[in-house]
């Protein structure tokens, strides 16, 4: 993707991307922006300094011609207008051309929430005392106790969390706190005293493998379908359900849109609401009323 100048104008932003964003992020608007320097380089555009509003509709109409979906489109917008937020900020661009454009409209796609009562019971399913599962058993209770996201648990660094909170990176490297529930403290606290058997002395990711490096995404999902058979969960498991199971338990508690949204690190958790930024007492004290596996008991401190 260096025959022109867009393309090693495209390098270099992707290189700088990469010191603040994960390598799925990278590797996809890597292939968005190729897919736009092949069409720009047909219109003859070589340049980033060339872009226009009417080639950056161009492209995203021609790639919804060829059957792209609405969530790979929005993708490809996103990957363009942050390379040409970068231009502009290499004097290569006056403005961003691709603001003036739409967000393809995306179709509702969430998963269905595990039943709450399904969940706490697989959940509270009895296992090994083996470190791993005791890994497993602090992964799925701080996915469902924080809703985290995939990504935000496998970043995670042991100094990230204690026994009330966790400090997560969200998307567009947003940083936010959860609230860490009782019986995910109590899971983590368990992991936090076998770890130290799988992960070397210099090891900061919160989970590991068995070869004590950082545990991966694949990884992570593989062990998550893989608990749901072994403990008879009688459908599909993986972190997305987990997280949509936290905002839909909480929502039905709670009532209260907003927090459920700032938990979530979300602009939007319908498409009409508009973001709303509650202080952290107020995101806690809901979350502490109103999650079922949160609830501390009388007497206990954070």
């Amino acid at each position: 993707m260096n025959s022109t100048a867009l393309g090693g104008q495209i390098e270099a932003f992707l290189v700088a991307l990469g010191q603040r964003s994960s390598p799925a992020t990278i590797d996809a608007y890597r292939r968005d922006l190729a897919a736009f320097e092949a069409f720009a380089e047909r219109q003859g555009v070589i340049d980033a300094g060339n872009v226009t509003t009417a080639l950056a509709r161009g492209f995203l109409g021609a790639e919804r011609a060829r059957g792209l979906a609405a969530r790979s489109l929005a993708r490809r917008r996103a990957a363009l207008s942050r390379f040409c937020e970068y231009a502009v900020a290499q004097g290569l661009l006056a403005d961003n051309p691709v603001a003036l454009l739409r967000t393809p409209k995306q179709p509702s796609h969430l998963p269905r929430p595990v039943d709450v009562d399904v969940l706490s019971r697989f959940l509270d399913t009895p296992f090994e005392d083996a470190p791993l599962a005791l890994r497993d058993q602090a992964m799925l209770e701080l996915f469902y106790s924080s809703g985290l996201r995939l990504a935000e648990l496998a970043a995670l660094d042991m100094s990230d969390v204690s026994a009330a909170r966790a400090r997560v990176m969200g998307k567009g490297s947003k940083p936010r706190q959860v609230p860490v529930g009782r019986r995910a403290a109590e899971a983590l606290d368990a992991w936090h005293r076998v770890r130290g058997g799988l992960a070397g002395g210099d090891e900061p990711a919160l989970f590991v493998g068995q070869r004590g490096g950082r545990l991966g995404h694949r990884a992570i999902q593989k062990r998550l379908a893989r608990l749901a058979l072994e403990r008879g969960l009688p459908e599909h498991l993986h972190p997305h359900r987990l997280r949509h199971s936290f905002a839909s338990h909480l929502l039905e508690s709670s009532q209260d849109l907003r927090a459920v949204q700032e938990l979530l690190g979300h602009a939007n958790l319908a498409t009409t609401q508009v973001y709303t930024r509650l202080d952290w007492q107020h995101l806690a004290a809901s979350y502490d009323a109103a999650h079922p596996r949160a609830k501390r008991r009388r007497g206990e401190s954070e």
